[in-house]
Parts: structure tokens; C-alpha cells; sequence
């Protein structure tokens, strides 16, 4: 992103716990925002739904797999409407148990903290100056972390922000890639550093 120039970049960045949301412009972050919810809420998300739906206890490596095999942001069609095989304990008897999940299920399992992610978009693009979210309108918001890699994500954003998203190339390596140019150029980017810092405390 051309985050040194005059004008506006969003980048949301869903981790493991937590979704970065940022608007930069001319080196600096302008406005930002940490929402305490990323990938692991939709694993936590997933497993509360299977086992009060099914009366299944999986573990998280279970969920994980579940939300990578079959989860979408957007309503799943008919024919994307797969079925899933579980595998866990059932809660009751405390014995193995397989059971089938519908993608459709699925995807309303994880809407809760998908939601909480686009209402934090949503306030941060409220409280961005009007010159910099013309910016951004003109642009795409750049969605990026494991997270953004769910079905239909940056769709589903569009739809409700009424704004264009679009995936990073390498979502899942483009922090590490980010500290590493940052690094090797750190004069360039110390703004952005005490940026953080201040947004931080």
C-alpha cells in the first residue's frame, strides 16, 4: 500500500485474537481501532453451536478445521451448501460420536463475531475525515490474516459497508512481510511506530 502518500489506505487485519482495523495516510496511522475478536472467536463460535445444536464437545483444532473446510461471510447457495463430518464426544454419554453439519449452519454459527468485526469497520469509517474516506472509496479497503480468508469475505464486507474490499495477496504472511520491509527501512516508517504507540496507550 502507498501508505507514504497524501491520501487514504484502510487495512483490516483479522489474527488469531484480535482484528486491527487502520486508516493510514502520508506514513502515519490516522485513526485506528483493535476489536478483541479475530479467527478464534469463529473456532469458539463453532464449537458452542455444535454442541448445543448436537450436544458435541470438539476440541479447537476440530473447529478450526471445521470453519477452514465449510465456513462462508456470506449465505452459502444450494450448491454450496456442503456437508461436513464431525468428529467429538458426545456431551451426554461422554462416548465418540460423528455427526453432519450443513455449511449453511455454519455460516450462521459464525455470524455473531463477524458482525462485531463489521460494526468495528463501520465506527472506524465514521470517525475517518471525510477527504480520507473519499480516499479509501476511490481505493479498496485491504482486508488481510487468516481470518479474511473465510468464503465470501471481502463480498460480504462490500455489501455492508458499501465500500470495495479486496483480499491481500498473501494474507496470511503479509504482517510478517510488513515487519520485515519495515525493518530494513525504519527511518522510513518511525511515524508509523509512534503512531501505534500513541493509539496504543
Amino acid at each position: 500500500l502507498p501508505v507514504h502518500e497524501p491520501s487514504g489506505n484502510m487495512v483490516v487485519d483479522i489474527g488469531g485474537g484480535t482484528t486491527d482495523i487502520a486508516v493510514i495516510s502520508l506514513g502515519s496511522i490516522v485513526t485506528g481501532q483493535l476489536i478483541r475478536v479475530g479467527g478464534e472467536a469463529f473456532d469458539e463460535a463453532l464449537a458452542r453451536f455444535i454442541r448445543r445444536k448436537f450436544n458435541l464437545m470438539i476440541g479447537e483444532r476440530t473447529a478450526e478445521d471445521l470453519k477452514i473446510a465449510a465456513a462462508w461471510a456470506i449465505e452459502p447457495t444450494e450448491k454450496n451448501n456442503t456437508a461436513v463430518e464431525v468428529r467429538g464426544r458426545d456431551h451426554i454419554s461422554g462416548l465418540p460420536k460423528v455427526i453432519t453439519v450443513q455449511a449453511l449452519e455454519i455460516f450462521e454459527a459464525v455470524q455473531e463475531p463477524l458482525e462485531t468485526i463489521i460494526a468495528g469497520i463501520r465506527t472506524l469509517l465514521e470517525h475517518t475525515p471525510p477527504e480520507l474516506l473519499a480516499d479509501i472509496m476511490d481505493k479498496e479497503i485491504v482486508a488481510t490474516g487468516g481470518g479474511s480468508l473465510m468464503r465470501g469475505f471481502a463480498e460480504r464486507l462490500t455489501k455492508e459497508i458499501r465500500m470495495p474490499v479486496r483480499i491481500a495477496d498473501n494474507p496470511f504472511e503479509s504482517v510478517v512481510l510488513g515487519i520485515g520491509q519495515t525493518l530494513e527501512n525504519l527511518s522510513k516508517y518511525q511515524r508509523l511506530f509512534i503512531a501505534a504507540k500513541k493509539a496504543a496507550t
